[in-house]
């Protein structure tokens, strides 16, 4: 691999860092939002066979 490759390869990598505040809250976020998507989505698919 080029060094050119080798780094946009390592942009990519996730880092050895711990979590911030801020992405931790973002992760939450996001789990959040799919979890009541789901949840939704389920509720609308039973409210259509009760049709």
């Amino acid at each position: 691999m080029s060094k050119r490759e080798n780094d946009a390869s390592n942009v990519f990598r996730p880092s050895d860092s711990p979590l911030t505040e801020y992405e931790k809250e973002q992760i939450a976020l996001r789990k959040n939002l799919e979890r009541l998507k789901a949840e939704r989505l389920a509720r609308e698919a039973a409210n259509s066979k009760d049709d």
